[in-house]
């Protein structure tokens, strides 16, 4: 197994069929899947030695301030090997992301263990996460505040 930091086309298809699979992801596009890898500033893939993906991380950040981090997936088959772990190693010690001061993510409750394990806490002061939802396919989000 070895680390990629950019993905063929065909480790970009392998990765859709993971998200597939998984019930936070499984109605994403292959272009939605295409678009989320080219707009995040850092992708991590691990691959098997027949250059197929088996574990993913994606991270969007500004390099100083925050960096969120997203989809770490690996593929059912390759579960219990460590391979979460090589991933979260891998953002945390990657040289791009040495100086942001907070690493963030959305999970569920049952991977709270898992991240603690990597300094992450659910105790974020008084701060809340926010949402504005917008459909592809209407109109977009629109403020209707006056500004």
């Amino acid at each position: 197994m070895h680390v990629v930091y950019k993905l063929t086309d065909s480790q970009i298809s392998e990765l859709h069929q993971l998200y597939r699979q998984e019930w936070w992801t499984e109605s994403r596009t292959i272009e939605e899947t295409k678009s989320c890898i080219e707009g995040s500033q850092i992708c991590i893939g691990l691959v098997d030695e027949a250059e197929s993906l088996i574990g993913f991380a994606r991270i969007l950040t500004d390099y100083t301030f925050k960096a969120l981090i997203f989809d770490v997936i690996v593929s059912k088959s390759s579960r219990k090997l460590g391979l979460g772990d090589r991933l979260m190693k891998l953002i945390q010690n990657h040289p791009a992301l040495s100086k942001v001061q907070h690493f963030e993510l959305y999970c569920l409750p049952e991977m709270f263990a898992f991240y603690q394990k990597y300094g992450f806490s659910e105790q974020v002061g008084k701060i809340q996460l926010m949402r504005q939802t917008c459909l592809p396919d209407t109109s977009g989000c629109k403020s209707s505040g006056s500004g």
